[in-house]
């Protein structure tokens, strides 16, 4: 009996990449009272092996350019692409005074202004101006889209944008030198394949969402409520790059006398805490909804499980955690019972999250997705459908159950001192 040794990574890298190509996810129209729109590139490149150097001469194709699935052929036939290293292009967000995502790790990319064209056209136009890298002509090859989604605040139920993420591979050995934007960008790091879909670097993050839970009840509500019901844990990944480019020091665009200035009260709180910890400091963790388009991705590369980089979202106080279990158990049930055989091709990875927002991706309900990648008018959020209703049902008992806990552990204890005091007379 002989048994076949599974492709390498390149070869399995060409196909998912045609299989894209030849499927393409359908244009989401904007919800209502929703106009915004934003796209994301992936941007893949081949790092050559020490072993098998590129040749010096780039590959030129002639005009009129080879239709996709030639130009992907001609170039993965090549040596030195075969035995070579696919890395996926990130950036890390600089760190700016209410930006949603501040320091985040993320992909290149914006929202889409008047004089764009299309969203892919938003995806290249950004992408130049944040990094510098032109993602049009020879060099570079558009693959394709992943799934679009609605992305919401409000635990799901505002839409504030729809997301477009587009797949471009460079194919030139030698890549140009990167011009970072320092108002918008840190850093940029290229991570390769492998790492990404290994099970070493999956990790979670830590946020504090009690801001989310008391809006109407001001510092003092949000300050009660953060140790009561704890951080809220996402999955993520522990990004390690072959390759990393930083950008100057933020105090050299932005003088100290331009950043906003905290109270005494923050300074004492940070002091409190032992100090700030510096961005540069803090590990690189892929998560929320970049981890979401990235997993639709990397869900179509052996072995089909990078899905499972997603996990519900919970809370770190056990008791809390407990409640939210049971509160939720047959709806993960439920969810996990729709999905079970979709198609590895970027349909099951329905929902991604962060602290602040959500992104639902839209889909044919009911069954896989065979051939085109098509859809119906609506969406369904298969893996957090009621989960969120639950979840906030959950922090609220736990919460008022830690609260009554307590008002009775006082209460116990005046009762024990007045009769202590009263048996003292």
């Amino acid at each position: 009996m002989s048994f076949e040794s599974p492709p390498s990574i390149t070869t399995s890298l060409h196909n998912t990449l045609l299989h894209i190509s030849q499927n393409p996810y359908p244009y989401i129209p904007n919800p209502p009272n929703c106009p915004r729109r934003a796209s994301v590139a992936l941007v893949l490149r081949i790092r050559p092996s020490r072993n098998d150097l590129p040749p010096t001469a780039p590959q030129i194709f002639p005009y009129p350019e080879p239709p996709t699935d030639q130009r992907l052929a001609n170039f993965f036939e090549q040596s030195w692409v075969k035995n070579g290293d696919p890395e996926l292009l990130f950036i890390k967000r600089a760190a700016r005074e209410g930006d949603r995502w501040t320091s985040h790790v993320a992909l290149p990319g914006g929202k889409r202004d008047p004089g764009d064209a299309s969203d892919k056209d938003v995806a290249v136009r950004e992408t130049s101006e944040e990094i510098g890298l032109d993602l049009r002509g020879e060099r570079c090859v558009y693959v394709g889209n992943l799934p679009e989604r609605v992305v919401s605040t409000s635990w799901g139920s505002v839409p504030i944008m729809v997301l477009c993420p587009f797949l471009f591979i460079w194919i030139c050995p030698a890549f140009p030198p990167l011009q970072l934007q320092p108002a918008e960008i840190a850093s940029t790091h290229w991570v390769p394949l492998r790492v990404l879909l290994s099970p070493s670097v999956r990790t979670y993050e830590y946020v504090n969402v009690s801001d989310r839970f008391a809006k109407q009840g001001g510092v003092v509500v949000k300050t009660i409520l953060k140790p009561i019901i704890g951080k809220m844990r996402f999955s993520a990944i522990r990004l390690r790059p072959s390759e990393s480019l930083y950008c100057s020091s933020t105090k050299e665009y932005f003088s100290e006398e331009s950043q906003p200035k905290k109270s005494i009260f923050e300074r004492a709180y940070t002091w409190f805490k032992g100090g700030e910890k510096a961005q540069s400091d803090r590990p690189l963790l892929l998560w929320g909804l970049t981890l979401g388009m990235v997993a639709d991705f990397l869900d179509q590369l052996p072995p089909h499980d990078s899905v499972e980089l997603w996990e519900y979202p919970t809370f770190t106080s056990p008791d809390i955690r407990i409640i939210i279990n049971m509160l939720t158990r047959n709806i993960k049930k439920r969810n996990t019972e729709r999905l079970r055989g979709s198609a590895h091709d970027g349909t099951g990875n329905q929902t991604a999250m962060d602290g602040e927002t959500t992104a639902v991706a839209m889909l044919e309900s009911g069954g896989p997705l065979i051939g085109k990648n098509k859809t119906k008018e609506h969406a369904v959020g298969v893996m957090l459908e009621g989960y969120y209703d639950a979840m906030k049902k959950g922090v609220w008992i736990g919460a008022g159950i830690r609260l009554m806990s307590t008002l009775a552990l006082i209460l116990w204890l005046v009762r024990w001192y007045r009769l202590r005091s009263n048996r003292g007379r």
